[in-house]
């Protein structure tokens, strides 16, 4: 898969590649920053200073713009509105039990785990799904997001 995604991105340049690659919800940062400092060759502050920005980016657009894009697909393209309620029903079963748990604090240690099929988009999604107000969501996934790159640049750096 990453011999895919360094293909595509390969006539980019390494900085907007490796935002972009963390802007992708499969790979989010997870991905991004062991290309930006293996394959690109950008300094390990550089790859998580793009990468956090990207998946930001990602979880930002996800909490701002879901609902009226959801709303408005689903109006015109009756398939949206099943894949929707799935997404939502999808994301109220895994984070549930940490929403409840944790309460808001959720939103951060799903941003900040870096693995596949948790991180900053279901982070975004828990946000959204669960009625977190942006100014207590935002906070706590972009300071998720920072941990999560930390985690993954260290793993990087050090294997």
């Amino acid at each position: 898969m990453h011999t895919i995604i360094i293909n595509f991105f390969a006539g980019f340049p390494k900085e907007l590649a490796t935002f972009l690659i963390a802007l992708i919800p499969i790979t989010e940062l997870r991905a991004s920053i062991p290309l930006a400092i293996k394959v690109y060759g950008l300094s390990p502050t550089v790859a998580l200073l793009y990468s956090v920005a990207g998946t930001f980016f990602a979880m930002a657009v996800i909490v701002l713009l879901l609902d009226p894009i959801a709303k408005l697909l689903s109006k015109y393209i009756p398939i949206f509105e099943k894949f929707f309620a799935w997404l939502f029903e999808h994301t109220r079963k895994r984070a549930g039990d940490k929403m409840e748990k944790y309460g808001e604090w959720a939103i951060f240690i799903l941003a900040a785990t870096p693995i596949p099929l948790l991180g900053g988009m279901t982070g975004a999604l828990a946000a959204f799904v669960f009625g977190i107000p942006l100014k207590k969501s935002l906070p706590l996934l972009l300071i998720g997001t920072i941990v999560s790159g930390l985690i993954v640049m260290g793993v990087t750096i050090y294997f």
